[in-house]
């Protein structure tokens, strides 16, 4: 089966233990607005990340599930945030939380998934040193996240920003939570500290690929098949690393505004393709996907190792 057909696979049981985990209770509202983005779709590749690593190492599917949630509705909190920094109005085709149900709400509902997620993985069927090992490192992940968005922003008012600065940002911001998703994962399933960590490194590695990618498709997709504002990245001023290429080039790019146009953007993407930026940020996440997935040696052969791999090169040669 391909490797989409796995993932689809795993998705439908987190989309299962979402029913159960996450119900709509009263306030009914709070837990509709907090359901709205999870229920919309989104790929679940996190959860299906954990429950494949929990699967490698010789573990117990089931038991995972809660932690697989967990780490889903982590992403999705992070979505309804950073929608509300980026003042974006689209996401997975939908009009934002924030637009749909207004600024407090939308802080609400995002605050509601982080608080659950820490709940539903604190009550997860595992020996207590484990169950805390892994809100560690759910904890120490959120912190992370925090302090990528945080980087991002100072980065956007820059005029000059380095490639060492843009993988560090994107490797907190993005990275860490394919990181934790492994990790977590594999401490459910049994794995020594050492296959654990390695599952880390490599899923880390491999998440900042993950982004370039996505960077990538944020100027190069259509809308439709984005789900969100296509060039929002140009609009906003992001560092990605296409803009750090290019500016280091010397291409002059002019500044555009939330309200530009699709010529103004596709002119845009033109100067990028030309300068050969966007085929630089490919290549580099191709180099760290394939850096990450050295670091996968550490499981045995398997079926399962063989689809980690495969998720690997699907993340950065997805179509959106």
């Amino acid at each position: 089966m391909h490797i989409l057909g796995e993932i689809k696979k795993r998705g439908k049981m987190v989309d299962e233990a979402i029913e159960r985990l996450l119900p709509i209770v009263q306030p009914e509202e709070l837990y509709q607005a907090s359901r709205y983005l999870v229920d919309a779709g989104g790929k679940r590749l996190r959860p299906a990340m954990l429950i494949l690593a929990a699967e490698a190492v010789g573990g117990d599917v089931q038991k995972v599930l809660p932690a697989a949630v967990s780490i889903e509705l982590i992403h999705n909190f992070t979505l309804i945030h950073d929608d509300i920094m980026d003042q974006d109005e689209l996401r997975r085709g939908s009009p934002t939380v924030h637009v749909k149900w207004g600024l407090p709400a939308a802080i609400l509902a995002g605050d509601t998934l982080y608080a659950k997620a820490f709940e539903i993985i604190a009550h997860v069927d595992a020996p207590s040193k484990i169950v805390a090992r892994c809100l560690d490192v759910l904890s120490q992940t959120c912190a992370d996240i925090c302090e990528g968005q945080w980087m991002d922003m100072e980065l956007e008012k820059r005029s000059s920003v380095s490639e060492d600065e843009y993988m560090e940002m994107v490797q907190k911001k993005t990275g860490i939570l394919f990181a934790a998703s492994a990790m977590i994962g594999s401490l459910l399933g049994g794995a020594t500290d050492e296959t654990a960590d390695a599952l880390w490194q490599a899923e880390k590695t491999i998440g900042v690929g993950f982004q370039i990618r996505d960077d990538v498709l944020g100027l190069i997709s259509s809308e439709e098949r984005l789900g969100k504002t296509r060039g929002s990245d140009l609009m906003e001023g992001k560092k990605t690393l296409i803009m750090i290429h290019a500016l280091k080039k010397g291409v002059k790019l002019d500044a555009l505004g939330r309200d530009a146009s699709a010529e103004e953007i596709d002119a845009t993407v033109q100067q990028l393709r030309d300068a050969g930026s966007i085929d630089y940020a490919m290549e580099q996440a191709f180099a760290l996907v394939e850096q990450g997935k050295s670091k996968l040696d550490v499981l045995p052969d398997s079926r399962t190792k063989e689809l980690l791999i495969e998720l690997a090169d699907y993340m950065v040669t997805r179509t959106y």
